[in-house]
């Protein structure tokens, strides 16, 4: 997978480091502190303060960073305090490190529905996939929006207007006659009918179009998720105050009195019908926070590169403590160094031209929370002047089923599903300074784990900002209190880490920004 290099990505590499400014034979002018040398700064990330830091914040004291929970408190003042410690300043303008994320544990809500003076019972014919807040509506017409999809090739939303209305939608998407996929003109599927994606994406459309509740018929997976969140007791979601719009996934009966056909119609209409909606919410609030440090670029202070890693893990479960030394101990452990690494850089005026925003996030576990109220609800700095994120999630172990192959690999993940050059440019970075063996095999859109859509860059991927993912694989201790920092080979952690260094040193002082070049393929 790996591309052939643009003479203009080496020439810009090459550009980049290492270069003395010269006016003429007789006149010399200082090194432009953006032009230093990174192997300086790079080669103070180092194995043992690794694993210093790592023990410390894999260690039963923390109690397993459970979101919300005193070990995540912990965690974030363990972060905090670093940052402070190497004089990197806090994100937010009022010098706060911590960005709170309101979040909330659901309990069964109380749910009363009627539709063409049917009554439907919750769980049985229907089950709450978002709290909506406390409220009671009725309405004479439901809004069928065939697959729910928006997209260049074809949209459900063309001749309809869904705001303020109630929407019904299926799983899935079209298929041209021949069998192939109207979106991707081929058999391989898009985004729409991904199984853990659809969720989402059809989601969020509804509610950018202005939809006031979503009902999604998934029969295939119905009793599933009803097992799975068992009336959305225990789940964790962002707190949305009332403002969320109601989205229920519906069972087959509920589905067919609004659209009797709807397994084969596909075309988006009107459905006038009388629907009366309660909905009482029970939620318990969840105090949490990302942790977000930032260093301020010395020619291009609007443009951001975003270094992440999620700072939660499992907490304590029958006595027996979580760890999480790979999962995510690794990772934000290395955005620590990463962070030292180029405040050094800055201390002897080579710090970088754009600017840098360390960002460790909470509720990974719990469905990338911390990451997705940043990126939907709070971003700190535009989304559109972000430039990039690099996101760390598991670099410290070696995955088993790569035994007996070069040990120093990494899995990169969406380094070349937006922007030819941010691909083009991790390789080259690789190839000049740490050479590790660059392994796609998870970067595949037919990938069967999805690990695309499964850490925190998601959330900036789709929203058009290019990704890349830094993960080792899954092993045994994945998900497991066996996931110790005794485990951690800490010579790979180093090498990954640098990685990470050298590809966000180069995206902060290349030249030009990097291109969106694949947005919305």
């Amino acid at each position: 997978m790996k591309k052939m290099l643009s003479f203009f990505v080496i020439a810009s590499l090459l550009c980049s480091c290492n270069v003395t400014k010269t006016t003429s034979s007789n006149t010399k002018k200082p090194a432009s502190r953006n032009f230093a040398n990174p192997s300086i700064y790079a080669n103070t990330i180092t194995a043992d303060d690794l694993k210093t830091a790592l023990y410390k914040y894999a260690s039963d004291e923390f109690q397993g960073r459970e979101t919300g929970a005193e070990g995540q408190k912990m965690a974030v003042n363990f972060l905090k305090e670093h940052y402070e410690k190497y004089g990197i300043p806090a994100a937010k303008a009022n010098g706060n490190y911590f960005q709170d994320v309101p979040l909330q544990i659901l309990s069964t809500p109380d749910v009363n529905l009627t539709i063409a003076g049917k009554e439907y019972k919750y769980l049985e014919d229907m089950v709450s996939l978002n709290a909506g807040g406390n409220q009671k509506f009725s309405v004479n017409e439901i809004m069928y929006a065939g697959y729910g999809i928006d997209d260049a090739r074809y949209s459900d939303y063309l001749n309809i207007d869904v705001k303020g209305k109630v929407v019904l939608i299926k799983a899935g998407e079209p298929k041209n006659a021949d069998g192939t996929y109207v979106i991707s003109g081929s058999s391989q599927t898009s985004k729409w009918s991904n199984f853990r994606q659809q969720f989402s994406e059809k989601r969020d459309l509804a509610k950018a179009k202005g939809a006031k509740a979503l009902l999604f018929y998934y029969p295939q997976v119905y009793q599933r998720v009803v097992k799975r969140y068992g009336g959305s007791n225990g789940r964790m979601q962002i707190a949305g105050g009332g403002e969320d719009m109601y989205y229920f996934m519906v069972n087959d009966s509920l589905a067919k009195n609004v659209v009797s056909d709807i397994d084969q119609n596909d075309l988006p209409e009107s459905i006038k019908v009388n629907m009366t909606l309660s909905y009482k919410m029970n939620a318990k609030k969840v105090s949490t926070e990302n942790v977000a440090a930032f260093i301020e670029g010395s020619e291009k202070p609007d443009e951001v590169i975003v270094i992440s890693a999620h700072l939660d893990h499992e907490g304590v479960k029958n006595g027996k403590v979580y760890n999480g030394a790979d999962d995510d101990g690794s990772g934000t452990v290395a955005v620590l160094e990463i962070a030292e690494a180029f405040a050094k850089a800055k201390k002897d005026g080579n710090g970088p031209k754009r600017s840098i925003l360390f960002l460790n996030v909470t509720g990974e576990e719990k469905g990338l929370l911390g990451s997705r109220y940043y990126s939907d609800y709070a971003p700190i700095f535009p989304l559109e002047n972000t430039v990039a994120d690099l996101n760390i999630d598991m670099i410290g172990r070696t995955d088993p089923k790569r035994k007996g192959t070069n040990r120093n690999y990494i899995y990169l993940i969406g380094s070349d599903k937006l922007s030819t050059e941010l691909h083009e440019i991790s390789e080259a970075v690789n190839k000049k300074y740490t050479n590790i063996e660059l392994d796609y095999t998870f970067n595949d859109k037919n990938d069967p784990n999805r690990f695309y859509y499964r850490s925190d860059h998601y959330n900036f991927a789709k929203n058009n900002i290019p990704v890349i993912f830094y993960f080792n694989g899954t092993h045994a201790d994945y998900h497991q209190p066996s996931d110790t920092p005794d485990k951690i080979e800490y010579d790979l952690l180093q090498n990954r880490a640098r990685l990470v260094f050298y590809t966000a040193w180069e995206l902060a002082n290349r030249e030009k920004r990097i291109v969106v070049d694949k947005a919305g393929q």
